[in-house]
């Protein structure tokens, strides 16, 4: 069996699936270490087929399914298998989560209830040893906006969970979260637009969303630079 070493590129393969769903504060922390990105718009920009020289992959949000049946889905999914047989760290933001779940053998399905909005997580013991480690709080507050979820392919480690669904997973290279610890509160703002009819449809407050913003968004980025800081340490 050949041993695949990562190439150390310093260059971060992030793919998006909408414009507004982007690596958000997670984008300053990298460039501050000295990471290239290579940003890729999933429909609408070719998926690099050949990712060996990755040090590490972000597959982002999006108001998709994972079972939809477009191309570019179907490359994200190839592109996560082949990132695991190369042993490269791959970080899945919702949408991008239920992906890595879906292509390594789970299944992917509307979940009872949408989640949107400020809502809590718990952390599992798996997470506190793992992407979740050095964050002294068994609860956290995180910023939600999915409906569907997933039940996990075998040999997972469930990192966090809520009242209604699994949160986050590790599954070999692969990490998966359905919240989304990336986003700020100008991010918040453009997915109230955005997403201004399921907010309607889903009878949403818009002011619940948006009622102290900017302390919520704070306190979110000190989780978000403690889980960066985690994941980055993977890369070999």
């Amino acid at each position: 069996m050949t041993t695949v070493i990562l190439g150390n590129s310093n260059e971060i393969l992030s793919i998006k699936n909408i414009s507004c769903e982007t690596l958000g504060s997670f984008e300053k922390l990298l460039l501050s270490d000295g990471y290239r990105i290579k940003e890729v718009l999933a429909t609408k920009q070719t998926i690099p087929e050949n990712i060996d020289n990755f040090d590490a992959i972000f597959i982002l949000g999006g108001p998709m399914s994972a079972n939809d049946g477009f191309e570019y889905l179907l490359k994200e999914k190839r592109l996560i298998v082949n990132s695991l047989r190369l042993g490269i760290p791959v970080l899945g933001i919702c949408l991008g989560s239920q992906l890595i779940a879906e292509s390594c053998g789970g299944k992917v399905y509307p979940g009872a209830k949408k989640e949107i909005g400020w809502n809590f997580v718990d952390i599992t013991e798996a997470g506190k040893n793992s992407l979740f480690k050095d964050i002294p709080d068994k609860k956290i507050q995180v910023f939600q906006w999915h409906g569907d979820t997933f039940a996990l392919p075998g040999n997972s480690d469930v990192l966090s969970s809520s009242s209604l669904y699994l949160q986050a997973f590790k599954h070999k290279t692969a990490y998966g979260i359905q919240f989304h610890l990336e986003v700020t509160p100008d991010m918040i703002f453009s997915w109230i637009r955005e997403y201004r009819e399921e907010i309607l449809n889903e009878n949403i407050d818009k002011q619940e969303l948006v009622f102290d913003i900017e302390k919520k968004a704070t306190d979110l980025h000190k989780r978000s630079k403690t889980v960066y800081k985690n994941f980055i340490s993977l890369i070999n």
